[in-house]
């Protein structure tokens, strides 16, 4: 974190300092004491189980300079606030304030707005020291976390920001004003918070609305809900996809090897051919929407091309395909799943396998209310229609997707429904064959287990692709 005493980390916050004003914290802002390093500020959430004021003395010891808290530790240099994640988003603020050359890129959408934060922070790197969320980091605890991590040499400062409700963004946004804001999609990921696909095309809008009007508002031109959020700011416009109007456009769309795509990248009269790096057909549309960012931060063409077809820096269990050294192809696309992820995943999966075996291990997709059911038969069909030859579901909250291809009456494949992970994994170890591709995808931590048994069954001869 950029230097602030603890008088102004007191002030800012709003907190009561029992300690020295003038001690200055310069290091790491953790909520963690194991992560706490010299110079830095411990945050102690008290937890159902534990209390991390009873850390602090041991943070200090470790080279924290104080701890904010919701009460005063003994012979600790405490600041203590009534509400530490309120407490966390006014320093974070602060931290902003004072570096108002720094650019702020927000990105939000139902899928893969990682996958799209990833590649946006790694071609804004190519123009600047650039600090982006983490993983998916990306709600009130997770952004001001991620904002403390800035320095005064950060040029570019790169935010995943989730949303389970009306209202959830334009907080995180008050914390951290965006200068662009990118909206990925507008689906049915966490439609039990939201109420509708509506409601969800509102709260995603509010990442635009934050927008000054000297802003940039990088929006999908390829999902209609996504396009009218134009009218929903003053800034100017930028739209990327494949469809006529984009701004930053692709055509010539390819497929290649191992499901990867390349197409011809389109921005304003240059063109240049890319080579993806991560599998999926609906890598394009991500891809579209980071370049259209990272062009505006005069990052050139060709350097943005590159950078797309380098895996580098991207994040684990998104698309992950990797050969075994038995000839069995696994597409790990663990780290979380709705309906939409799904459905792309599933036809990576087709064009990864072409004319081989293709196995889908799909788990339960989480927080769709009372979509859940039609959602996971939504999912089932679509893995019957692309002629996906095994099906296996984990877990009995799963077996609505094997309904749903049932009703598929001109699918030949085969299902079966596992109690859980160790089941599938089982499974499998018991039927592949040389040539088989699988896909493992569920929500988070779910099914997670299945690919890394899958990856750590390989023999030595493995090459990741």
């Amino acid at each position: 974190m950029i230097p602030f005493s603890l008088g102004e980390i007191a002030a800012l916050t709003g907190g009561v300092l029992h300690g020295d004003a003038t001690l200055v914290v310069d290091g790491p802002v953790e909520y963690d004491s194991r992560r706490i390093g010299p110079g830095g500020l411990f945050v102690a959430f008290a937890g159902a189980k534990v209390d991390a004021h009873d850390f602090a003395a041991k943070a200090v010891a470790d080279g924290a300079v104080a701890v904010l808290g919701t009460r005063p530790v003994p012979d600790v240099p405490t600041i203590v606030v009534a509400d530490l994640l309120d407490a966390l988003g006014r320093l974070a603020r602060g931290v902003l304030e004072r570096l108002p050359a720094l650019t702020t890129v927000a990105i939000t959408g139902s899928s893969g707005k990682t996958s799209t934060k990833d590649l946006i922070a790694k071609l804004l790197a190519l123009a600047g020291p650039t600090v982006a969320t983490t993983g998916s980091e990306n709600n009130e605890l997770g952004t001001p976390y991620t904002i403390l991590k800035v320095s005064a040499a950060t040029r570019f400062l790169v935010l995943e920001m989730g949303s389970r409700g009306i209202g959830h963004l334009r907080y995180l946004c008050r914390i951290a004003p965006p200068d662009i804001s990118v909206v990925v999609n507008v689906g049915v990921a966490h439609i039990a918070e939201f109420g509708s696909v509506e409601g969800i095309a509102q709260a995603k809008g509010e990442l635009v609305e934050a927008l000054r009007p000297e802003g940039l508002a990088v929006l999908n031109a390829d999902d209609e809900r996504v396009r009218a959020m134009a009218a929903r700011t003053s800034a100017r416009t930028l739209f990327a996809g494949v469809s006529d109007m984009s701004d930053v456009r692709a055509t010539d769309v390819a497929a290649l090897d191992h499901g990867r795509f390349g197409f011809t990248l389109h921005i304003g009269a240059a063109a240049v051919p890319v080579r993806l790096a991560s599998a999926g057909e609906h890598q394009i549309g991500n891809a579209l929407l980071a370049a259209a960012v990272a062009s505006q931060a005069g990052v050139q063409l060709a350097a943005i091309a590159a950078a797309l077809g380098d895996p580098e820096g991207l994040s684990s269990r998104r698309m992950d395909v990797f050969d075994r050294a038995d000839d069995v192809t696994v597409i790990d696309d663990s780290y979380n799943a709705n309906p939409a992820s799904m459905a792309a995943a599933l036809r990576a999966l087709a064009a990864v396998a072409g004319g081989r075996r293709k196995i889908a291990v799909l788990g339960f997709m989480a927080e769709l209310g009372e979509y859940e059911r039609a959602g996971h038969e939504e999912v089932g069909r679509v893995a019957a229609q692309l002629g996906v030859d095994r099906l296996v579901a984990v877990s009995e909250q799963a077996a609505p997707i094997l309904d749903g291809a049932a009703a598929v009456t001109s699918w030949g494949g085969d299902s079966v429904l596992v109690t859980d992970q160790e089941a599938a994994v089982a499974l499998l170890r018991a039927e592949l064959l040389p040539r088989d591709v699988v896909l493992v995808k569920g929500s988070r931590y779910r099914t997670w287990a299945v690919a890394d048994a899958l990856r750590n069954d390989a023999t030595d001869g493995v090459s990741d692709k």
